[in-house]
């Protein structure tokens, strides 16, 4: 026993920096609470303390860790006697559970009264929309370098920086209401839950990939989402057309109809508009105005581009599409439009892409990478929801780097998968052309090549 408390007293000691003879382990041991006093981060602000609720008590302990109770940011009380335990951590009561931000007014287009100035965040809210941006922002990343090293071939339109534009339209409307959008579709493939190595393997062309290998980035598909479209424009009637079985169907629910603002001049946009204010169609339209069609800036392309206002009799938005939280409560306020049965109604995200129109494109010959790098350090949609939490103590650095390191190592078990998984067979080239057909011939290259297509 007396050789145990000699080496407890040296370890002290030497944490301390106080002398081991000239004290009892007692006294090093409320030194050492001192010390760690000194050396811990400060209190928290009284204005952040005000705004707390108070916190779900945490789960019962495990192992050897300590009560609940002695869990406390960087403060413990002084040992009260021999073999007292000091323990210097942090719990989940430390952080503020709720906080409510103030957000960027929208421009209204026949419309009285807009989405609200100010917006609540829940801690696990902004913990789960910094898990689908960051996870998003990573994939794409990750489909970059596969496409550099010629892993994936054909288009691929990579979604980085607008990641608050999906985030925040997910969180907005239900599980049961419709999405389709464009060719920049990796994102909303994500957030309509479709696993990253199905996405990774699908831009691959591997079996296991979201459509089997045969879709590639552009189409992508998932229940209630109906891709990832080709053609410029094309998926806007499409979506016209979900509304339109929403409303017959009569089951409240909608269709988010995605668009960029280089197909925004699009005759077929404006016959849809038409048909859909005729007939009140629970349809949100979004123009995710990112500033360049291709390598055609908005100005040069379009003679107005406040496309917000572009459906004429149809009331219409514009979003700050880099503030997950502005595009959060705009949707919910499109969506209680649409459901009210109050018609279709225009949302405009003005947000920004990182990387080019498609890998083909450097995206530097028609824009200055200052540019790039401007918005990168003063809009980027990620870092400001973290300084948001951060400056509120609604989560510690510790944690984002964590989620980060999770993250990253998702992404990097999804990419080993899509390129490892086989491709798929010739045999099934043709197969699922029809959703529940008896087998069929399909004509191949030639009149006498024929191939065999399966649902």
């Amino acid at each position: 026993m007396k050789t145990m408390l000699t080496i407890i007293s040296n370890a002290l000691c030497r944490m301390t920096g106080r002398n081991a003879g000239a004290q009892t382990v007692s006294e090093l041991l409320i030194d050492l609470s001192e010390y760690v006093n000194l050396t811990s981060s400060p209190a928290p602000p009284a204005s952040a303390q005000t705004q707390r609720q108070p916190p779900k008590p945490p789960p019962p302990p495990v192992s050897t860790r300590a009560p609940a109770a002695q869990l406390v940011s960087g403060r413990t009380d002084p040992p009260v006697g021999p073999g007292a335990r000091v323990v210097v951590s942090r719990s989940f009561a430390d952080f503020t559970p709720q906080a409510t931000f103030n957000i960027k007014k929208c421009d209204l287009h026949r419309l009285e009264d807009g989405p609200p100035l100010a917006a609540e965040l829940t801690r696990d809210q902004g913990l789960h929309y910094y898990r689908t941006m960051q996870t998003v922002r990573r994939m794409e990343l990750k489909a970059d370098q596969l496409y550099k090293q010629k892993i994936i071939r054909g288009f691929c339109h990579l979604y980085d920086g607008q990641e608050a534009c999906a985030a925040g339209i997910e969180a907005a409307i239900n599980p049961t209401d419709h999405l389709i959008t464009a060719y920049r579709a990796h994102g909303y493939t994500y957030t309509r839950g479709v696993a990253i190595k199905e996405i990774l393997a699908e831009l691959t062309g591997r079996k296991g990939g979201v459509a089997k290998g045969k879709g590639g980035s552009m189409h992508m598909y998932a229940p209630h989402f109906y891709g990832g479209n080709g053609i410029v424009g094309a998926q806007v009637p499409l979506g016209a057309g979900i509304a339109l079985a929403c409303q017959y169907q009569g089951n409240n629910q909608l269709c988010v109809t995605l668009y960029g603002d280089g197909a925004a001049n699009q005759g077929q946009l404006f016959e849809s508009f038409n048909m859909a204010a005729l007939w009140k169609l629970p349809c949100i339209f979004i123009c995710e105005n990112n500033k360049y069609g291709m390598g055609t800036s908005v100005e040069r392309a379009s003679a107005s581009t406040d496309y917000y206002k572009r459906g004429d009799f149809i009331p219409g938005i514009r979003v700050d599409g880099m503030d997950v939280l502005c595009v959060r409560e705009a949707t919910k306020f499109a969506a209680d439009h649409c459901r009210a049965g109050k018609g279709p109604i225009i949302m405009e995200l003005q947000t920004y892409r990182y990387h080019g129109h498609s890998m083909s494109d450097p995206g530097v010959s028609y824009r200055t990478r200052d540019e790039i790098q401007e918005v990168r350090t003063k809009s980027d949609p990620i870092s400001l929801l973290k300084e948001r939490m951060l400056s509120n103590n609604m989560a510690s650095v510790e944690e984002f780097k964590e989620i980060d390191v999770d993250i990253r190592k998702q992404v990097e078990e999804a990419a080993q998968f899509a390129t490892s998984d086989p491709e798929p067979p010739l045999d099934d080239l043709c197969n699922h052309i029809f959703y529940n057909n008896p087998p069929l011939e399909v004509r191949g290259t030639n009149p006498w090549s024929k191939l065999k297509s399966v649902s």
